[in-house]
């Protein structure tokens, strides 16, 4: 699979400078960590759930969670642990099973793994590994023991994706000790957590918020300081830290705007772009579109989707720029270890070699999964063409 692998190859030739790298299930874990893009989730009783799945990886999809925690009832899980096996069943027996998403269970309590692992039997085979709820270190070393075991009598290499949304972390008083019990957690199991996520939607549960759809994750200020403190701790660039990814939006459709809408009309002065401008303010587009590039800004690679319409912005704006590219690969030149300062190709801004140094890695592996726009195309370029004819 590849991003944007469902354009027609001319129109990504169009496209990109460097095309989207292609990656599997067993590609190695660094290079799933920054595939992973608009991870969509979908609740676990979905009866046409193989259709599903099969439907959202020929629109772009590449990585989905079937969750059997908050998305449903508590009524309703041991017949959501059947529909699962039973949907994991039909869709291994699909001749075109190798093109499905990286597949994930998000589940409730750690017994629930191993069990899962047994009744999937050889459709284990399309199961990357679980997501873990409202993790610490207390309640997180219990699911990663049962996974390493669930490993084990499967033979299937299996991921973590903790979900960092505990009340212990979001209060002051006791987030740095949170934060470091997950450190040692999920360090003592590093090679199988591929992604760490934020659960903003728990953190604003705490205190009674709910964010408005023109207004960011990061206009809430008790939100963003959690934010802040967890890639500060444990997103760093010096080897010790994880990919952390962006927060769910929440919204399909803006029934009344307060404020004026956030996208700039010049990026969208050609062809259809302003018709396309026009739906993204409708359904409250613009306000993810904002988000997601605050989340780039703060160190947050990737986004926790609900909605298959939030795929396609997430992946344009994963796409690595021309200009991001050309800096990137002149700071990594061999002939400049030693450092230096050099103008940009671009002639607008200064590259300092040593401190730029692991942000041109980070945007060297970010073009290998999401690939390098062509130096005349923009995200609405992208956006425009890999929306439905």
């Amino acid at each position: 699979m590849r991003h944007f692998g469902h354009i027609a190859p001319e129109e990504r030739q169009r496209l990109f400078f460097r095309e989207p790298g292609e990656f599997t299930a067993d590609s190695p874990a660094r290079v799933l960590s920054a595939a992973l893009g608009a991870t969509l989730y979908s609740p676990a009783t979905r009866g046409q759930l193989a259709d599903d799945i099969t439907k959202q990886a020929a629109r772009g999809v590449v990585s989905m969670v079937l969750c059997l925690e908050d998305s449903i009832d508590d009524s309703e899980v041991v017949g959501a642990e059947e529909n699962l096996v039973q949907q994991f069943t039909a869709l291994a027996a699909r001749q075109d099973a190798g093109d499905l998403p990286l597949l994930f269970i998000r589940v409730r309590h750690p017994a629930q793994i191993p069990d899962l692992v047994q009744r999937l039997g050889p459709a284990v085979r399309l199961l990357s590994g679980f997501v873990m709820p409202k993790f610490t270190e207390e309640r997180g070393v219990p699911f990663l023991e049962a996974l390493a075991c669930a490993e084990t009598a499967s033979g299937r290499r299996l991921f973590a994706m903790p979900v960092l949304e505990s009340p212990e972390l979001l209060y002051r008083e006791s987030r740095v000790e949170t934060l470091e019990g997950i450190f040692r957690a999920v360090d003592k199991y590093r090679d199988r957590v591929l992604a760490l996520r934020i659960g903003v939607t728990d953190f604003c549960s705490s205190y009674g918020l709910r964010r408005a759809p023109d207004m960011t994750a990061y206009d809430v200020q008790v939100v963003a300081s959690v934010i802040a403190d967890v890639v500060n701790m444990l997103g760093r660039a010096d080897g010790t830290g994880f990919t952390v990814t962006g927060p769910v939006w929440e919204y399909f459709r803006v029934q009344e705007r307060m404020f004026k809408p956030q996208l700039r009309r010049s990026p969208f002065l050609e062809g259809r772009a302003e018709e396309l401008r026009e739906a993204l303010i409708e359904h409250a587009m613009d306000g993810l579109l904002r988000e997601i590039t605050l989340d780039q800004a703060n160190g947050l690679l990737g986004k926790t989707c609900i909605h298959p319409s939030h795929v396609l912005p997430v992946h344009a704006l994963s796409v690595v720029s021309h200009e991001e590219y050309s800096d990137a690969q002149d700071i990594l030149k061999p002939e400049r270890n030693g450092g230096g300062v050099l103008r940009s190709a671009y002639t607008n801004k200064m590259n300092e070699v040593k401190p730029h140094r692991a942000w041109a890695e980070r945007t060297l592996q970010r073009a290998d999964a999401f690939g390098v726009a062509n130096e005349d195309i923009g995200f609405v370029d992208l956006l425009a063409a890999g929306l439905p004819a």
